[in-house]
């Protein structure tokens, strides 16, 4: 599976963004997909995930109630909406899909395919 992502650049703090992760290949909808992002210096950080079965959402408590994440099976793609976006959510964004069944979503070795990755820039 191919992730490609699009979306991203620089926006202002309280602005919104949206992030896109195309998928190509097959069965799309038995992985679970999640975002990530990383800031240079630190390790890889779980944003989100929406779940392959039942279709759940997590996310990290530093962007609860600010992000959402959603998918569309039927066109292979998951999307990442930011709201209220702050300076500390400045990184670079990665999405990912793997098949796994447990809850460690932060793992990055449940992940088996990884996006490109986008820069995010929030200005205060």
């Amino acid at each position: 599976v191919d992730l490609v992502q699009s979306g991203g650049g620089l926006v202002q703090s309280g602005d919104s963004l949206r992030l896109s992760c195309a998928a190509c290949g097959r069965n799309f909808g038995s992985y679970a997909m999640s975002w990530f992002r990383q800031v240079p210096g630190k390790e890889r950080e779980f944003v989100a995930i929406s779940t392959s079965t039942g279709g759940s959402e997590y996310f990290s408590e530093s962007v609860k109630g600010r992000f959402s994440i959603s998918r569309d099976n039927a066109g292979n793609t998951v999307f990442l909406q930011m709201d209220n976006l702050k300076p500390e959510d400045t990184a670079v964004y990665y999405c990912a899909a793997g098949s796994f069944y447990n809850r460690l979503w932060g793992y990055l070795k449940n992940y088996n395919y990884w996006g490109q990755g986008t820069q995010v820039t929030v200005s205060s």
